[in-house]
C-alpha cells in the first residue's frame, strides 16, 4: 500500500506516538538495566557494535584541581589526593559532612570505580535521581566491601602492589545504572580527614530521553546468580570453537617469509586466533616476538599492523598475561579472542623479520555474521619512542606536548577498547606519576583526567608486582624500584570510549627522578 503525500508530510509528527499496532516498523527500545548491562559485559557481539542508543564516556577523579588549562603553568600539578583529596565540593546533608566525588545529572551508568587511601574509615554513598538520602552505601573506602550478593573477583578486586600487606586500594567494574542522576559522596571521619584519598569514577552519559532503570539493592539481590555467573565467566572466558579457517599447520617459517591465512568470503566474524611459535634460542624470545609482524586486512584495508607479542598484550619480551580478550603464556602460545567482523573479505599475514627460521602454526575460527549499520572493524596499532625525557613530578608544566607521551591519536568514528604501555625506565626509580589525558571529539578539557599511571591500570601506590585481572594488569615488572622493564595492559569492557570524530590519549611523563625512558604503546579500537 502506498502512502499519500499528505500522510507522508505528517509522518514525522506521528512517529513519536506510533505503536506496533499502527506501524510494524516502530519498535519500543529496550531499557538499559542492571541485567542487560551484566549481559553486555560477557557479550562479544556488543564489542564491535557502535553504541545504539549513543552515549558519551567520562571520568570523575581526584586530579589536582590546579590543572585548569593546558597552557597554564600548573597543568601537570601532581597533588592528586593528599590533604584529604580533591573533590567537586563539600555538602552538608542532615548535619553530615560529605565530600562529593561525582554529581552527574543525566541518565547514565557507573562502569568502573577505582579508589585508594591509607585509611578505610569512610562511607561511600550513592544518591540516585535527586533523592535526599542515600539509596546505596558502601560501608568503607574499600570496594571489596560493596555488599552485593554474588560479587567475586571477576567484578571487584583489591589492588596488588609493592606492599604485600595491602594499603587500601580496590577497583569495581560492577555496573550501576540510573535513570535521571547520580551523586556519589564520601563521608569521612574528621579524625582522619587529612589522609590522602584518590578516586576515579568512569561513567556513561546518555541522552535525557534514554530508558535507563535505576539500580536497587533489591534488584541486585534478585540477580545474584547472574552476577555470580558473570564474574565466573570474566575469569574463565569462553573459547569458541567455530569453523576452522585454512589453518597453517605447524611447520617452518623461514627468515623473511610471510605466512598467509585467507578468510572465507562474505559476511563473517573471526571469533578466535591461536598462534604457536617455537623459537630455537629462548634467550632471543623477546626480540623475535617483536620481529614477528601481524597484519590483518579486511575488505581491502589493513586494520592491524602490530608485532605479535605486543598484539598479545605482552609488550617488550612478550611476557605472560591472561585477560578477557587475550591469553599469552610467554612461551610462544597466544590466544586472541578479539571479535573481528568483516563484510566481504579478510586476510591474515604473519611476517618473520627475525634472523631465525621458526616453527609456527596459526589457527583461526570464524562464523557467519550479518553486517549491520553499527558494525565496526577491529583496529590495532603500535608505536615506539626511545630516549624520551622523564620530568620530575614537582616541575611546573606549561607546554603539555613537550611533557606527554602520545599513546594514540585517532580520526574517525569508533570505540576505543584498550591499550598496552610497555617501557624501559633508565631513571633511578618510579616513572609513573603522570596522569592520563583522554580527549574525545570536541573536548576543551579532557573527559578523562587521571591520577597516575598505575591508577589507570587498576593498581595503586607505585606497584611493581605482577598481577592479572579480566581487564588487564601489570604484565611485567622487573625490579622493586621500578627501574628497567615494565608492561601494563588495560582492555575496556563497559568502559569502552565511543568517539564520533576524533580521539587523543596522552600520558604525562612525570617521574620521581629526572631521567630517560623508552616508551611503546599498542592500542585497540573498533572503527566504522
Amino acid at each position: 500500500m502506498l502512502l499519500s503525500s499528505r500522510v507522508l508530510a505528517f509522518l514525522p509528527y506521528f512517529l513519536p506516538f506510533c505503536s506496533l499496532a499502527f506501524l510494524p516498523s516502530c519498535q519500543k527500545p529496550e531499557p538499559i538495566t542492571l541485567g542487560s548491562l551484566l549481559d553486555e559485559m560477557v557479550s562479544m557481539e556488543h564489542v564491535f557494535q557502535f553504541p545504539d542508543p549513543y552515549y558519551t564516556c567520562h571520568q570523575a577523579s581526584s586530579y589536582d584541581r590546579r590543572s585548569v588549562s593546558p597552557d597554564s603553568a600548573n597543568w601537570g600539578a601532581n597533588d592528586d589526593g593528599y590533604q584529604g583529596g580533591h573533590f567537586i565540593r563539600v555538602d552538608t546533608i542532615n548535619d553530615r559532612i560529605e565530600k562529593v566525588m561525582l554529581d552527574h545529572k543525566a541518565p547514565g551508568v557507573i562502569t568502573r570505580i577505582w579508589i585508594t587511601s591509607l585509611d578505610k574509615k569512610a562511607k561511600i554513598k550513592f544518591y540516585f535521581d535527586g533523592a535526599d538520602e542515600p539509596q546505596f552505601v558502601i560501608p568503607a573506602y574499600d570496594l571489596t566491601q560493596i555488599g552485593i550478593p554474588g560479587i567475586g573477583q571477576g567484578l571487584v578486586f583489591p589492588h596488588i602492589h609493592w606492599n604485600e600487606e595491602g594499603i587500601g586500594g580496590s577497583t569495581s567494574y560492577f555496573p550501576i545504572p540510573y535513570s535521571e542522576s547520580c551523586k556519589i559522596t564520601v563521608e569521612i571521619d574528621m579524625e582522619v580527614v587529612k589522609n590522602p584519598r584518590y578516586y576515579q569514577i568512569n561513567y556513561r552519559s546518555y541522552d535525557k530521553n534514554a530508558l535507563v532503570e535505576t539500580f536497587t539493592t533489591e534488584e541486585a539481590t534478585h540477580l545474584k546468580e547472574k552476577i555470580r555467573e558473570v564474574g565466573k565467566t570474566l575469569l574463565n572466558p569462553p573459547k569458541p570453537e567455530h569453523n576452522l579457517i585454512s589453518p597453517r599447520e605447524k611447520g617452518p617459517l623461514a627468515a623473511g617469509e610471510t605466512a598467509v591465512v585467507d578468510f572465507p568470503r562474505g559476511e563473517n566474524l573471526v571469533t578466535r586466533m591461536k598462534f604457536q611459535v617455537d623459537i630455537p634460542d629462548s634467550t632471543d624470545y623477546g626480540k623475535i616476538m617483536r620481529d614477528l609482524i601481524l597484519s590483518i586486512i579486511f575488505d581491502g584495508k589493513e586494520t592491524v599492523d602490530v608485532p605479535l607479542g605486543d598484539f598479545a598484550g605482552g609488550g617488550i619480551g612478550s611476557y605472560p598475561g591472561d585477560s578477557w580478550f587475550l591469553e599469552n603464556n610467554g612461551e610462544g602460545f597466544i590466544d586472541s579472542r578479539w571479535p573481528m567482523p568483516y563484510k566481504q573479505s579478510g586476510k591474515l599475514m604473519l611476517t618473520n623479520n627475525s634472523d631465525y627460521e621458526l616453527i609456527a602454526s596459526i589457527n583461526v575460527m570464524s562464523k557467519e555474521n550479518a553486517w549491520s549499520k553499527n558494525t565496526m572493524y577491529l583496529h590495532a596499532a603500535w608505536k615506539q619512542e626511545n630516549g624520551i625525557h622523564l620530568f620530575h613530578c614537582s616541575d611546573d608544566i606549561s607546554n603539555p606536548d613537550r611533557y606527554n607521551f602520545n599513546m594514540a591519536t585517532l580520526d574517525g568514528m569508533g570505540v576505543f577498547r584498550g591499550d598496552v604501555l610497555s617501557l624501559v625506565n633508565y631513571s633511578e626509580s618510579w616513572y609513573g606519576e603522570g596522569d592520563e589525558h583522554i580527549w574525545v571529539d570536541n573536548d576543551t578539557f579532557p573527559s578523562h583526567f587521571g591520577t597516575g599511571t598505575e591508577d589507570y591500570y587498576n593498581s595503586s601506590w607505585a606497584p611493581v608486582r605482577i598481577f592479572h585481572t579480566p581487564f588487564g594488569g601489570a604484565i611485567r615488572a622487573d625490579s622493586t624500584n621500578s627501574r628497567g622493564h615494565s608492561t601494563w595492559l588495560r582492555t575496556r569492557n563497559l568502559d569502552g570510549i565511543p568517539f564520533m570524530e576524533k580521539f587523543k590519549f596522552d600520558f604525562e611523563l612525570l617521574s620521581w627522578y629526572v631521567g630517560k625512558a623508552d616508551y611503546s604503546s599498542t592500542v585497540y579500537w573498533y572503527e566504522k
